[in-house]
């Protein structure tokens, strides 16, 4: 049987996750969260961190940066994401499961969006991650399973899904 006539060796988008660092500047932070309210308009929420670190002088609890997780409408926010990279992607951006991370240095490159002289210049994170079929296995509550070695996503594989949406990758 190939892969093609099999429906459970599929592949889709899961979630697309953006993300800004802002480091410990409160205002870079509230600008972040807006940017990612105007890509999205979905609510993001802060990212804090976890550890002490007293040459960074970082504490539990402080807000370093934003992120928003996107699971519906997941393609046409990476066709526009991918747009502002010239739909291009190197092969380093993608891991062994099979997900790619992408970085956009500036937001105006984004479809859709004009420069807003409040926001300046800012760049975010993408991370785009894929599943296939039966995946919910490894997150329901009763019977929590592993993913078999043969049905996870591996990194050839996501590639040729990503050349499938007419992106290119070196």
């Amino acid at each position: 049987m190939d892969n093609e006539e099999n429906i459970m060796k599929g592949i889709s988008i899961e979630k697309i996750t953006l993300n800004i660092g802002a480091g410990k500047n409160e205002d870079a932070l509230k600008k972040g969260m807006k940017l990612l309210h105007k890509i999205t308009l979905a609510k993001p929420v802060e990212t804090k961190t976890k550890k002490r670190i007293p040459g960074w002088a970082l504490r539990p609890g402080l807000a370093i940066g934003c992120k928003v997780t996107i699971r519906k409408g997941c393609q046409e926010l990476l066709v526009r994401l991918l747009a502002a990279k010239d739909n291009t992607l190197e092969q380093g951006n993608f891991d062994q499961k099979g997900n790619f991370s992408f970085g956009i240095p500036e937001y105006i490159d984004i479809k859709g969006l004009d420069y807003d002289p409040e926001l300046r210049i800012m760049g975010l994170e993408a991370a785009v991650t894929l599943e296939r079929p039966g995946y919910r296995v490894k997150k329901r509550v009763l019977k929590q399973s592993r993913i078999g070695k043969h049905h996870q996503v591996t990194k050839e594989e996501a590639i040729s899904f990503v050349k499938k949406l007419g992106i290119e990758v070196h």
